[in-house]
């Protein structure tokens, strides 16, 4: 009787050690599944994380790209994205680091959504601005042309005016005379008869010429091509002239008549043969004419 209980004791203290056991087992069994549920889950929210920086950093590498000058805010925003994401890459995977980088991430968030609306805001204005550069470069430009093109007129009109405030002659008349003791010239045209060549002509009114004493530069060529009278050269820049006489006069801007005469060389004063009367303004030939003797 006694044995049967002591037996009996045994089979019910080994089945509660059993159920014991069996109920350890199942319970570490279930914290083992829900440890790797939950490393998963945190694995899969921690790429998510990553997943937002990395789509934030796009979003600060378009902007940085579409501005011409960096804008500096933007550049060290984007430093301390790649720099959390770096953090996140290497840290460990648990519920307190990854709400941490989840705060972050936040803070980053809103800090973008004021620098990207701080950057539109300046895109606008230097689009504002550069159309005001364009319309004021545009208006310099024409103002330039505008100046250049009165420069250039100016210059043209300048040039006109010198060369329009220049002596001219009109009516130039050469003959030969005889000269009579009295002082009384006789024209002929008999180069035996000739005593001088008188040379005529008439300065024209010309306002734009300074009043005073002006002088021209008369030529007389005979049929040989010899220069008549003093022969002797003035030389103007690289222009050199042989003349026969200097006339010289008093100009008033009034027509003024102007007769000279010019002497012959040698014993035979003049040849027959046609004979040619250059006056020059400086080096400029301002009247020519001829005449024959014979």
């Amino acid at each position: 009787m006694e044995n049967n209980t002591k037996s009996n004791g045994m089979k019910i203290a080994l089945g509660i050690a059993l159920v014991l056991f069996l109920g350890t087992a199942f319970y570490t069994f279930d914290l083992m599944k829900q440890k790797k549920e939950t490393e998963t889950q945190l694995r899969e929210e921690k790429q998510l994380v990553m997943n937002d920086l990395s789509n934030m950093a796009k979003q600060y590498d378009a902007a940085i790209s579409e501005n011409e000058i960096a804008n500096n805010n933007l550049i060290e925003a984007r430093a301390r994205i790649q720099g959390l994401m770096d953090s996140l890459q290497i840290s460990e995977t648990n519920v307190k680091s990854l709400w941490k980088y989840k705060q972050r991430y936040v803070s980053l968030q809103k800090e973008m959504n004021a620098l990207m609306e701080e950057n539109e805001k300046l895109k606008v204005e230097n689009s504002l601005l550069a159309t005001s550069l364009d319309s004021t470069r545009v208006r310099l430009e024409e103002r330039n042309m505008f100046t250049d093109s009165l420069l250039v007129q100016n210059t043209a009109l300048a040039e006109v005016m010198e060369n329009a405030a220049v002596l001219n002659t009109v009516g130039l008349k050469g003959f030969g005379v005889i000269e009579r003791s009295s002082g009384k010239l006789i024209p002929t045209e008999r180069a035996r008869r000739v005593d001088k060549i008188r040379v005529c002509f008439t300065v024209a009114k010309n306002t734009l010429v300074q009043a005073g004493d002006q002088e021209l530069y008369i030529q007389v060529i005979d049929p040989k091509n010899n220069i008549l009278g003093a022969n002797e050269q003035v030389v103007f820049g690289e222009t050199t002239i042989n003349y026969s006489l200097v006339s010289r006069f008093n100009y008033e801007n009034t027509s003024l008549n102007v007769c000279e005469f010019v002497a012959g060389n040698g014993e035979e004063k003049f040849l027959d043969g046609r004979y040619v009367v250059n006056v020059y303004n400086a080096k400029d030939l301002v009247s020519t004419s001829e005449f024959t003797l014979k």
